[in-house]
């Protein structure tokens, strides 16, 4: 069983900026992070492949949201600028159990292992 837990989460103003970090206990291949906002369904916002060489992002983070992955700390992180209001929610990250073929997936279904999650909250 594969452990992750993230921190780094907080309360910022818009515009402003936190790193999240997600330490695992294995680690390999796709990681991603996702968020869930309150009457949400919880949606995928960047993934990055096992070598860390492609990562992938959803529209509403890309150009803002960084993704990137240390396989020999076993951690994965997620850069955020600029933050924004609606950016606001409990941040996941998660790992896949098994290969992609192609680019790592946005669907939870896919990930086997998340963490207990960490609160971003974004002011206007």
């Amino acid at each position: 069983q594969v452990q992750l837990v993230e921190s780094g989460g907080g309360s910022v103003q818009a515009g402003g900026t936190l790193r999240l970090s997600c330490p695992a206990s294995s680690f390999t291949y796709c990681m991603g992070w996702f968020r869930q906002a309150p009457g949400k369904e919880r949606e995928g916002v960047a993934s990055v492949s096992s070598t860390g060489g492609y990562a992938h992002y959803s529209n509403s983070v890309a150009g803002r949201f960084t993704i990137t992955r240390d396989n020999s700390e076993k951690t994965l992180y997620l850069q955020m600028n600029n933050l924004k209001p609606e950016d606001t929610a409990t941040y996941y990250c998660a790992g896949a159990a098994i290969p992609s073929i192609g680019r790592c997936s946005f669907s939870s279904d896919y990930y086997k292992y998340w963490g207990q999650g960490t609160q971003v909250t974004v002011s206007s």
